[in-house]
């Protein structure tokens, strides 16, 4: 077991030193900003990156139960009134947000010094595939022609922009793994805006290597498509199978007859 002056003092450190801090131990956590939330009394693992990165996991699964970006600001403090340690973190940009993590009991803490010079190359990422789909959308669909590759709207980044040859807009998401609710939601949340924003018809592709059974039904309530994206990782690139020629020029497109619909 370790004091909450001991804990304290181990955080405290690590933000003045730029170290990164571990906590365990029996915790509440409270968040205010989009919502409000209230985490039960439980063990939990709270890490603090030197970049402001703050994650509070649970005894399982991968992801973090609370967690805010790069760029909050952390502060630390004993609460006499409760005895407990309380860490917060705090945002104000796009809105005001805060996580406090209010520990009664600490387990363990500790801060550390990382030196990690390696940068790692991923081979298809979904950056690599969007590049790959760029040279011939011909693939997905006859009569797909890209528009912009990563253009930037304000509900996130869409991977491509296309036109298809009745001239409406198709936003084409990609996923280099299975895509889930999440990603539905988020290519349906993308079609609309662009619907609205340009005044015209707009169709939405989901591009995933397989897509779980209620992602796809609730794929085609939304009026929207999968395409099944067949790829192989290899070194030094991914390679995309059937994809074998570069896109066509906007007036090959012109000069060929419609595909049957």
């Amino acid at each position: 077991m370790v004091s909450l002056e001991e804990a304290k003092k181990a955080v405290g450190e690590a933000l003045n030193c730029g170290r990164l801090a571990l906590l365990i131990g029996r915790c509440r956590v409270f968040y205010e900003g989009r919502a409000a939330s209230k985490l039960s009394e439980g063990d939990r693992l709270l890490v603090i990156k030197q970049d402001g990165t703050f994650l509070v996991h649970q005894a399982t699964k991968m992801h973090a139960i609370n967690y805010q970006g790069p760029g909050s600001r952390i502060s630390v403090r004993i609460d006499e009134g409760e005895n407990a340690l309380v860490v917060s973190s705090q945002r104000t940009k796009p809105l005001l947000e805060r996580i406090d993590v209010k520990f009664f009991e600490v387990h363990f803490a500790d801060s550390f010094h990382l030196r990690d010079d390696e940068k790692l190359k991923l081979f298809g990422s979904e950056r690599e595939l969007s590049e790959l789909l760029m040279q011939d959308l011909h693939l997905i669909e006859p009569g797909l022609f890209p528009l912009k590759q990563e253009s930037d709207i304000r509900k996130g980044t869409i991977d491509i922009l296309a036109e298809d040859f009745r001239h409406r807009l198709v936003v084409i998401e990609v996923k280099r793994r299975e895509a889930g609710l999440d990603a539905v939601t988020q290519l349906a949340r993308y079609v609309d805006e662009v619907s609205k924003r340009k005044d015209k018809a707009t169709r939405g592709i989901m591009c995933a290597p397989t897509i779980t059974p209620n992602a796809l039904r609730m794929l085609e309530r939304e009026g929207l498509e999968y395409f099944r994206l067949d790829y192989e990782i290899g070194n030094p690139s991914a390679r995309i199978r059937g994809l074998e020629k570069k896109q066509k020029a906007l007036h090959e497109f012109n000069d060929s007859k419609e595909p049957n619909t």
